[in-house]
């Protein structure tokens, strides 16, 4: 196994991919390369500084820590959804691109399998699956939903680069075999449950500072990666041809 490398994750999902039939699915494969090489092109992203793995219905990169990510955020923020709304406004809504992205960062190594490893990736996995994840792409109008690690949002985010704007994104937890996971959700909180706690009723802050308008907590089953520290074995990536390799 190689030694573990810093690098920015980023990661893009298809919503309701299981639900297209073939060509359907194979038409939203190459609309997602376009709109993540797209993406990657306008945040300067070169070809040679970025490590791509195809999951089917998702795409995993691994971009150079020398690629600015103030500027990969805001390009996520305004040409992402522009690029999807360019692409959807021509298609029938049968076939329309919806996607779930998350920007994390963190150590990644290479297995003799050529697998990619490491907790900091199973931790935007774990998010990428997540339920405040999928529920705000369900209940919101956008083609795309972003979410930030905590270590992008208090590295990146809360220093409020241009065209990144901190508050508006809120807390989320999700809650994983590893224990919580702290993450931004970009967009305004969905309308609180009617079990949640009414407007003007107290609520402790998940920091300890301010009030909190809400917390969300999910918890999300990890089906494809194990414990902290690596894969399951069930899933590796290969590098060479970016194909899948499932072993049940």
């Amino acid at each position: 196994m190689t030694d573990p490398v810093y690098r920015t994750i980023l990661l893009f999902d298809i919503e309701q991919f299981g639900k297209r039939d073939d060509v359907e699915q194979a038409y939203l494969r190459r609309m997602l390369y376009d709109v993540v090489d797209a993406t990657l092109l306008a945040a300067g992203v070169e070809e040679t500084s970025r490590l791509r793995a195809d999951r089917g219905d998702s795409v995993m990169e691994l971009i150079d820590t020398r690629i600015s990510v103030p500027a990969l955020a805001k390009t996520l923020l305004s040409d992402t959804p522009a690029l999807l709304h360019s692409k959807n406004r021509l298609i029938a809504d049968s076939t329309r691109l919806r996607l779930r992205i998350v920007l994390s960062a963190g150590y990644v190594a290479v297995d003799e399998l050529g697998g990619w490893v490491g907790r900091d990736l199973n931790h935007a996995v774990r998010l990428l699956d997540s339920g405040p994840l999928r529920e705000a792409l369900k209940h919101r109008g956008d083609d795309c939903v972003l979410c930030a690690s905590d270590s992008v949002y208090q590295g990146v985010v809360s220093n409020g680069h241009v065209g990144v704007r901190p508050e508006d994104f809120h807390r989320i937890t999700v809650e994983t075999k590893e224990g919580p996971t702290v993450a931004w959700l970009h967009g305004a909180p969905a309308d609180p449950t009617p079990d949640a706690p009414a407007a003007d009723a107290p609520t402790d802050s998940p920091t300890g500072g301010a009030p909190s308008t809400q917390h969300n907590e999910t918890r999300v089953k990890g089906d494809h990666f194990g414990p902290s520290g690596g894969t399951n074995g069930d899933l590796t990536y290969d590098f060479g041809s970016s194909r899948r390799d499932e072993r049940r």
